[in-house]
């Protein structure tokens, strides 16, 4: 998160209490103030008032153990999910996908070269990794990443990788440019990805594109399986067919809902 702005009217405050907000990561849910100060580089007296404003504003607690974020927090991201109406829209579709494959399924979008977990219908199984409403993981290793990144320009593409990760996940898939690009070709060919424990051991997913009314590529929607439980063969004759539906469906009731008219009633 940039400190300093280009404009007159960037508020530095504001990004500094963001980035106060951004330090607590899941390993660090409770963090002193000097540790907050060291996370996010601000003096200590800064970070102090920083986080004593976001306490009185509800959205930091303050323990023995120092200082941690309240559930509040969720606010600003069920805000960014409920301005674009697409987990009202997919949720049924997503559960009846969740039933018809017995596994689990979920929508994320880019944010920068990660994709971040908008939407999810879980399944109880054991995995390598823990996915949450904004969990992020690098988009190009995961096929929710994959289906997005490859409706993207040449040079859209490029600048979007070229931004570092957030999410503190090295993937075991690292491809050079030219097998990068071949990948994508085929994703882009076929209208679907598949990932086989490209980003960890064990997570094998396939996923397709949601599009809205203009036909752009607005998130990917899952199916998540066990590689030790699931075959290939089953996730892409059984559940991708059932995927590919949904993903159809959703995004032509997500095309509907902004077709209909909005009026500000006072």
């Amino acid at each position: 998160m940039p400190r300093e702005g280009t404009g007159p009217d960037f508020i530095e405050a504001l990004a500094r209490g963001l980035e106060v907000i951004a330090a607590f990561r899941p390993h660090h849910p409770s963090m002193t103030l000097a540790e907050v100060a060291t996370a996010t580089g601000l003096a200590r007296p800064t970070a102090r008032r920083i986080l004593l404003t976001l306490e009185e504003l509800g959205y930091v607690r303050a323990g023995e153990r120092g200082y941690a974020l309240t559930p509040r927090v969720l606010d600003l991201g069920v805000a960014y999910v409920r301005s674009t109406g697409l987990w009202e829209v997919a949720r049924p579709h997503l559960e009846r996908l969740v039933a018809r494959t017995r596994e689990s399924c979920s929508i994320a979008q880019l944010d920068g070269s990660d994709i971040v977990y908008v939407a999810r219908v879980s399944v109880p199984k054991i995995v390598s990794l823990t996915v949450q409403i904004g969990t992020r993981f690098p988009a190009l290793s995961t096929s929710l990443g994959k289906v997005q990144l490859a409706a993207l320009a040449p040079d859209e593409l490029d600048a979007v990788l070229a931004q570092p990760t957030r999410s503190g996940l090295v993937p075991r898939w690292q491809p050079d440019r030219a097998e990068r690009d071949a990948a994508l070709r085929e994703v882009r060919a076929r209208g679907w990805a598949l990932t086989d424990e490209q980003l960890a051991l064990g997570i094998r997913s396939v996923a397709a594109p949601l599009r809205d009314g203009s036909g752009r590529v607005i998130a990917g929607v899952n199916v998540n399986c066990h590689a030790a439980e699931t075959p290939v063969e089953r996730l892409l004759e059984h559940h991708l067919p059932l995927l590919l539906q949904a993903a159809g469906d959703i995004s032509a009731d997500f095309a509907r809902v902004q077709d209909v008219p909005h009026v500000a009633v006072s």
